[in-house]
């Protein structure tokens, strides 16, 4: 689906407050960014490098603002305008869990609030039970600093693009179905995302959707 790495994106991330923002937000960007934050090589988290953002030549025929999810190499792809991609590592859904689909971005959020599915909360009760009211934001919350909803239709699948608090997951198989980033890395990508845009989730076992 993409191919040929380019160069290593050397660029800062843009982290920065939204309109009307709650005064948290910022305190809890700072927090979760590291000090001279650097796309391309800042890693206190201890990934493999090949995790760590760059920009990648995208294969032809992709849509710009599309993002691709690579399953099997646990990459995430953001299409760009002049034929390359931002590729980001991410971790995905345990097993039985993760769910291949083209899905539609329809809503953003910047420190969203999190509760756990009922699915989820019936599977791990006692892991879950405890936020079924709901987990309030910040750089502790499972959705982390921002997420981004996957629909299908107008119907909300309870999957997510989101940050996460346990940065070493990343590159693993490790969440309840939704799609993890380094909390940085998200806030990055979460302002070159449009809503409508399209999400696809390609299978575990390399093959087409």
């Amino acid at each position: 689906m993409i191919t040929a790495t380019l160069t290593t994106l050397a660029a800062p991330a843009l982290v920065g407050p939204a309109l009307a923002a709650p005064s948290e937000w910022d305190s809890w960007d700072l927090q979760v960014t590291p000090a001279n934050f650097d796309l391309g090589s800042t890693n206190p988290w201890g990934l493999h490098p090949r995790y760590l953002p760059q920009r990648v030549r995208a294969n032809e025929g992709l849509a710009p603002g599309d993002i691709h999810v690579d399953s099997v190499a646990r990459y995430l792809y953001h299409i760009q305008d002049d034929g390359t991609a931002m590729r980001y590592g991410v971790a995905i859904g345990r097993d039985g869990l993760y769910e291949p689909g083209v899905y539609t971005i329809r809503r953003k959020a910047k420190w969203p609030r999190w509760t756990p599915t009922p699915a989820m909360i019936e599977r791990e009760p006692n892991k879950y039970a405890r936020w079924e009211e709901g987990m309030p934001p910040g750089p502790e919350n499972a959705l982390g600093s921002r997420a981004l909803y996957l629909y299908v239709g107008n119907r909300d699948t309870y999957l997510r693009i989101h940050g996460t608090p346990a940065p070493r997951s990343i590159g693993t198989r490790a969440s309840s179905g939704c799609v993890r980033m380094v909390m940085p890395h998200i806030n990055t990508l979460y302002d070159q995302v449009d809503t409508g845009v399209t999400a696809y989730l390609y299978p575990t076992d390399g093959g087409p959707l």
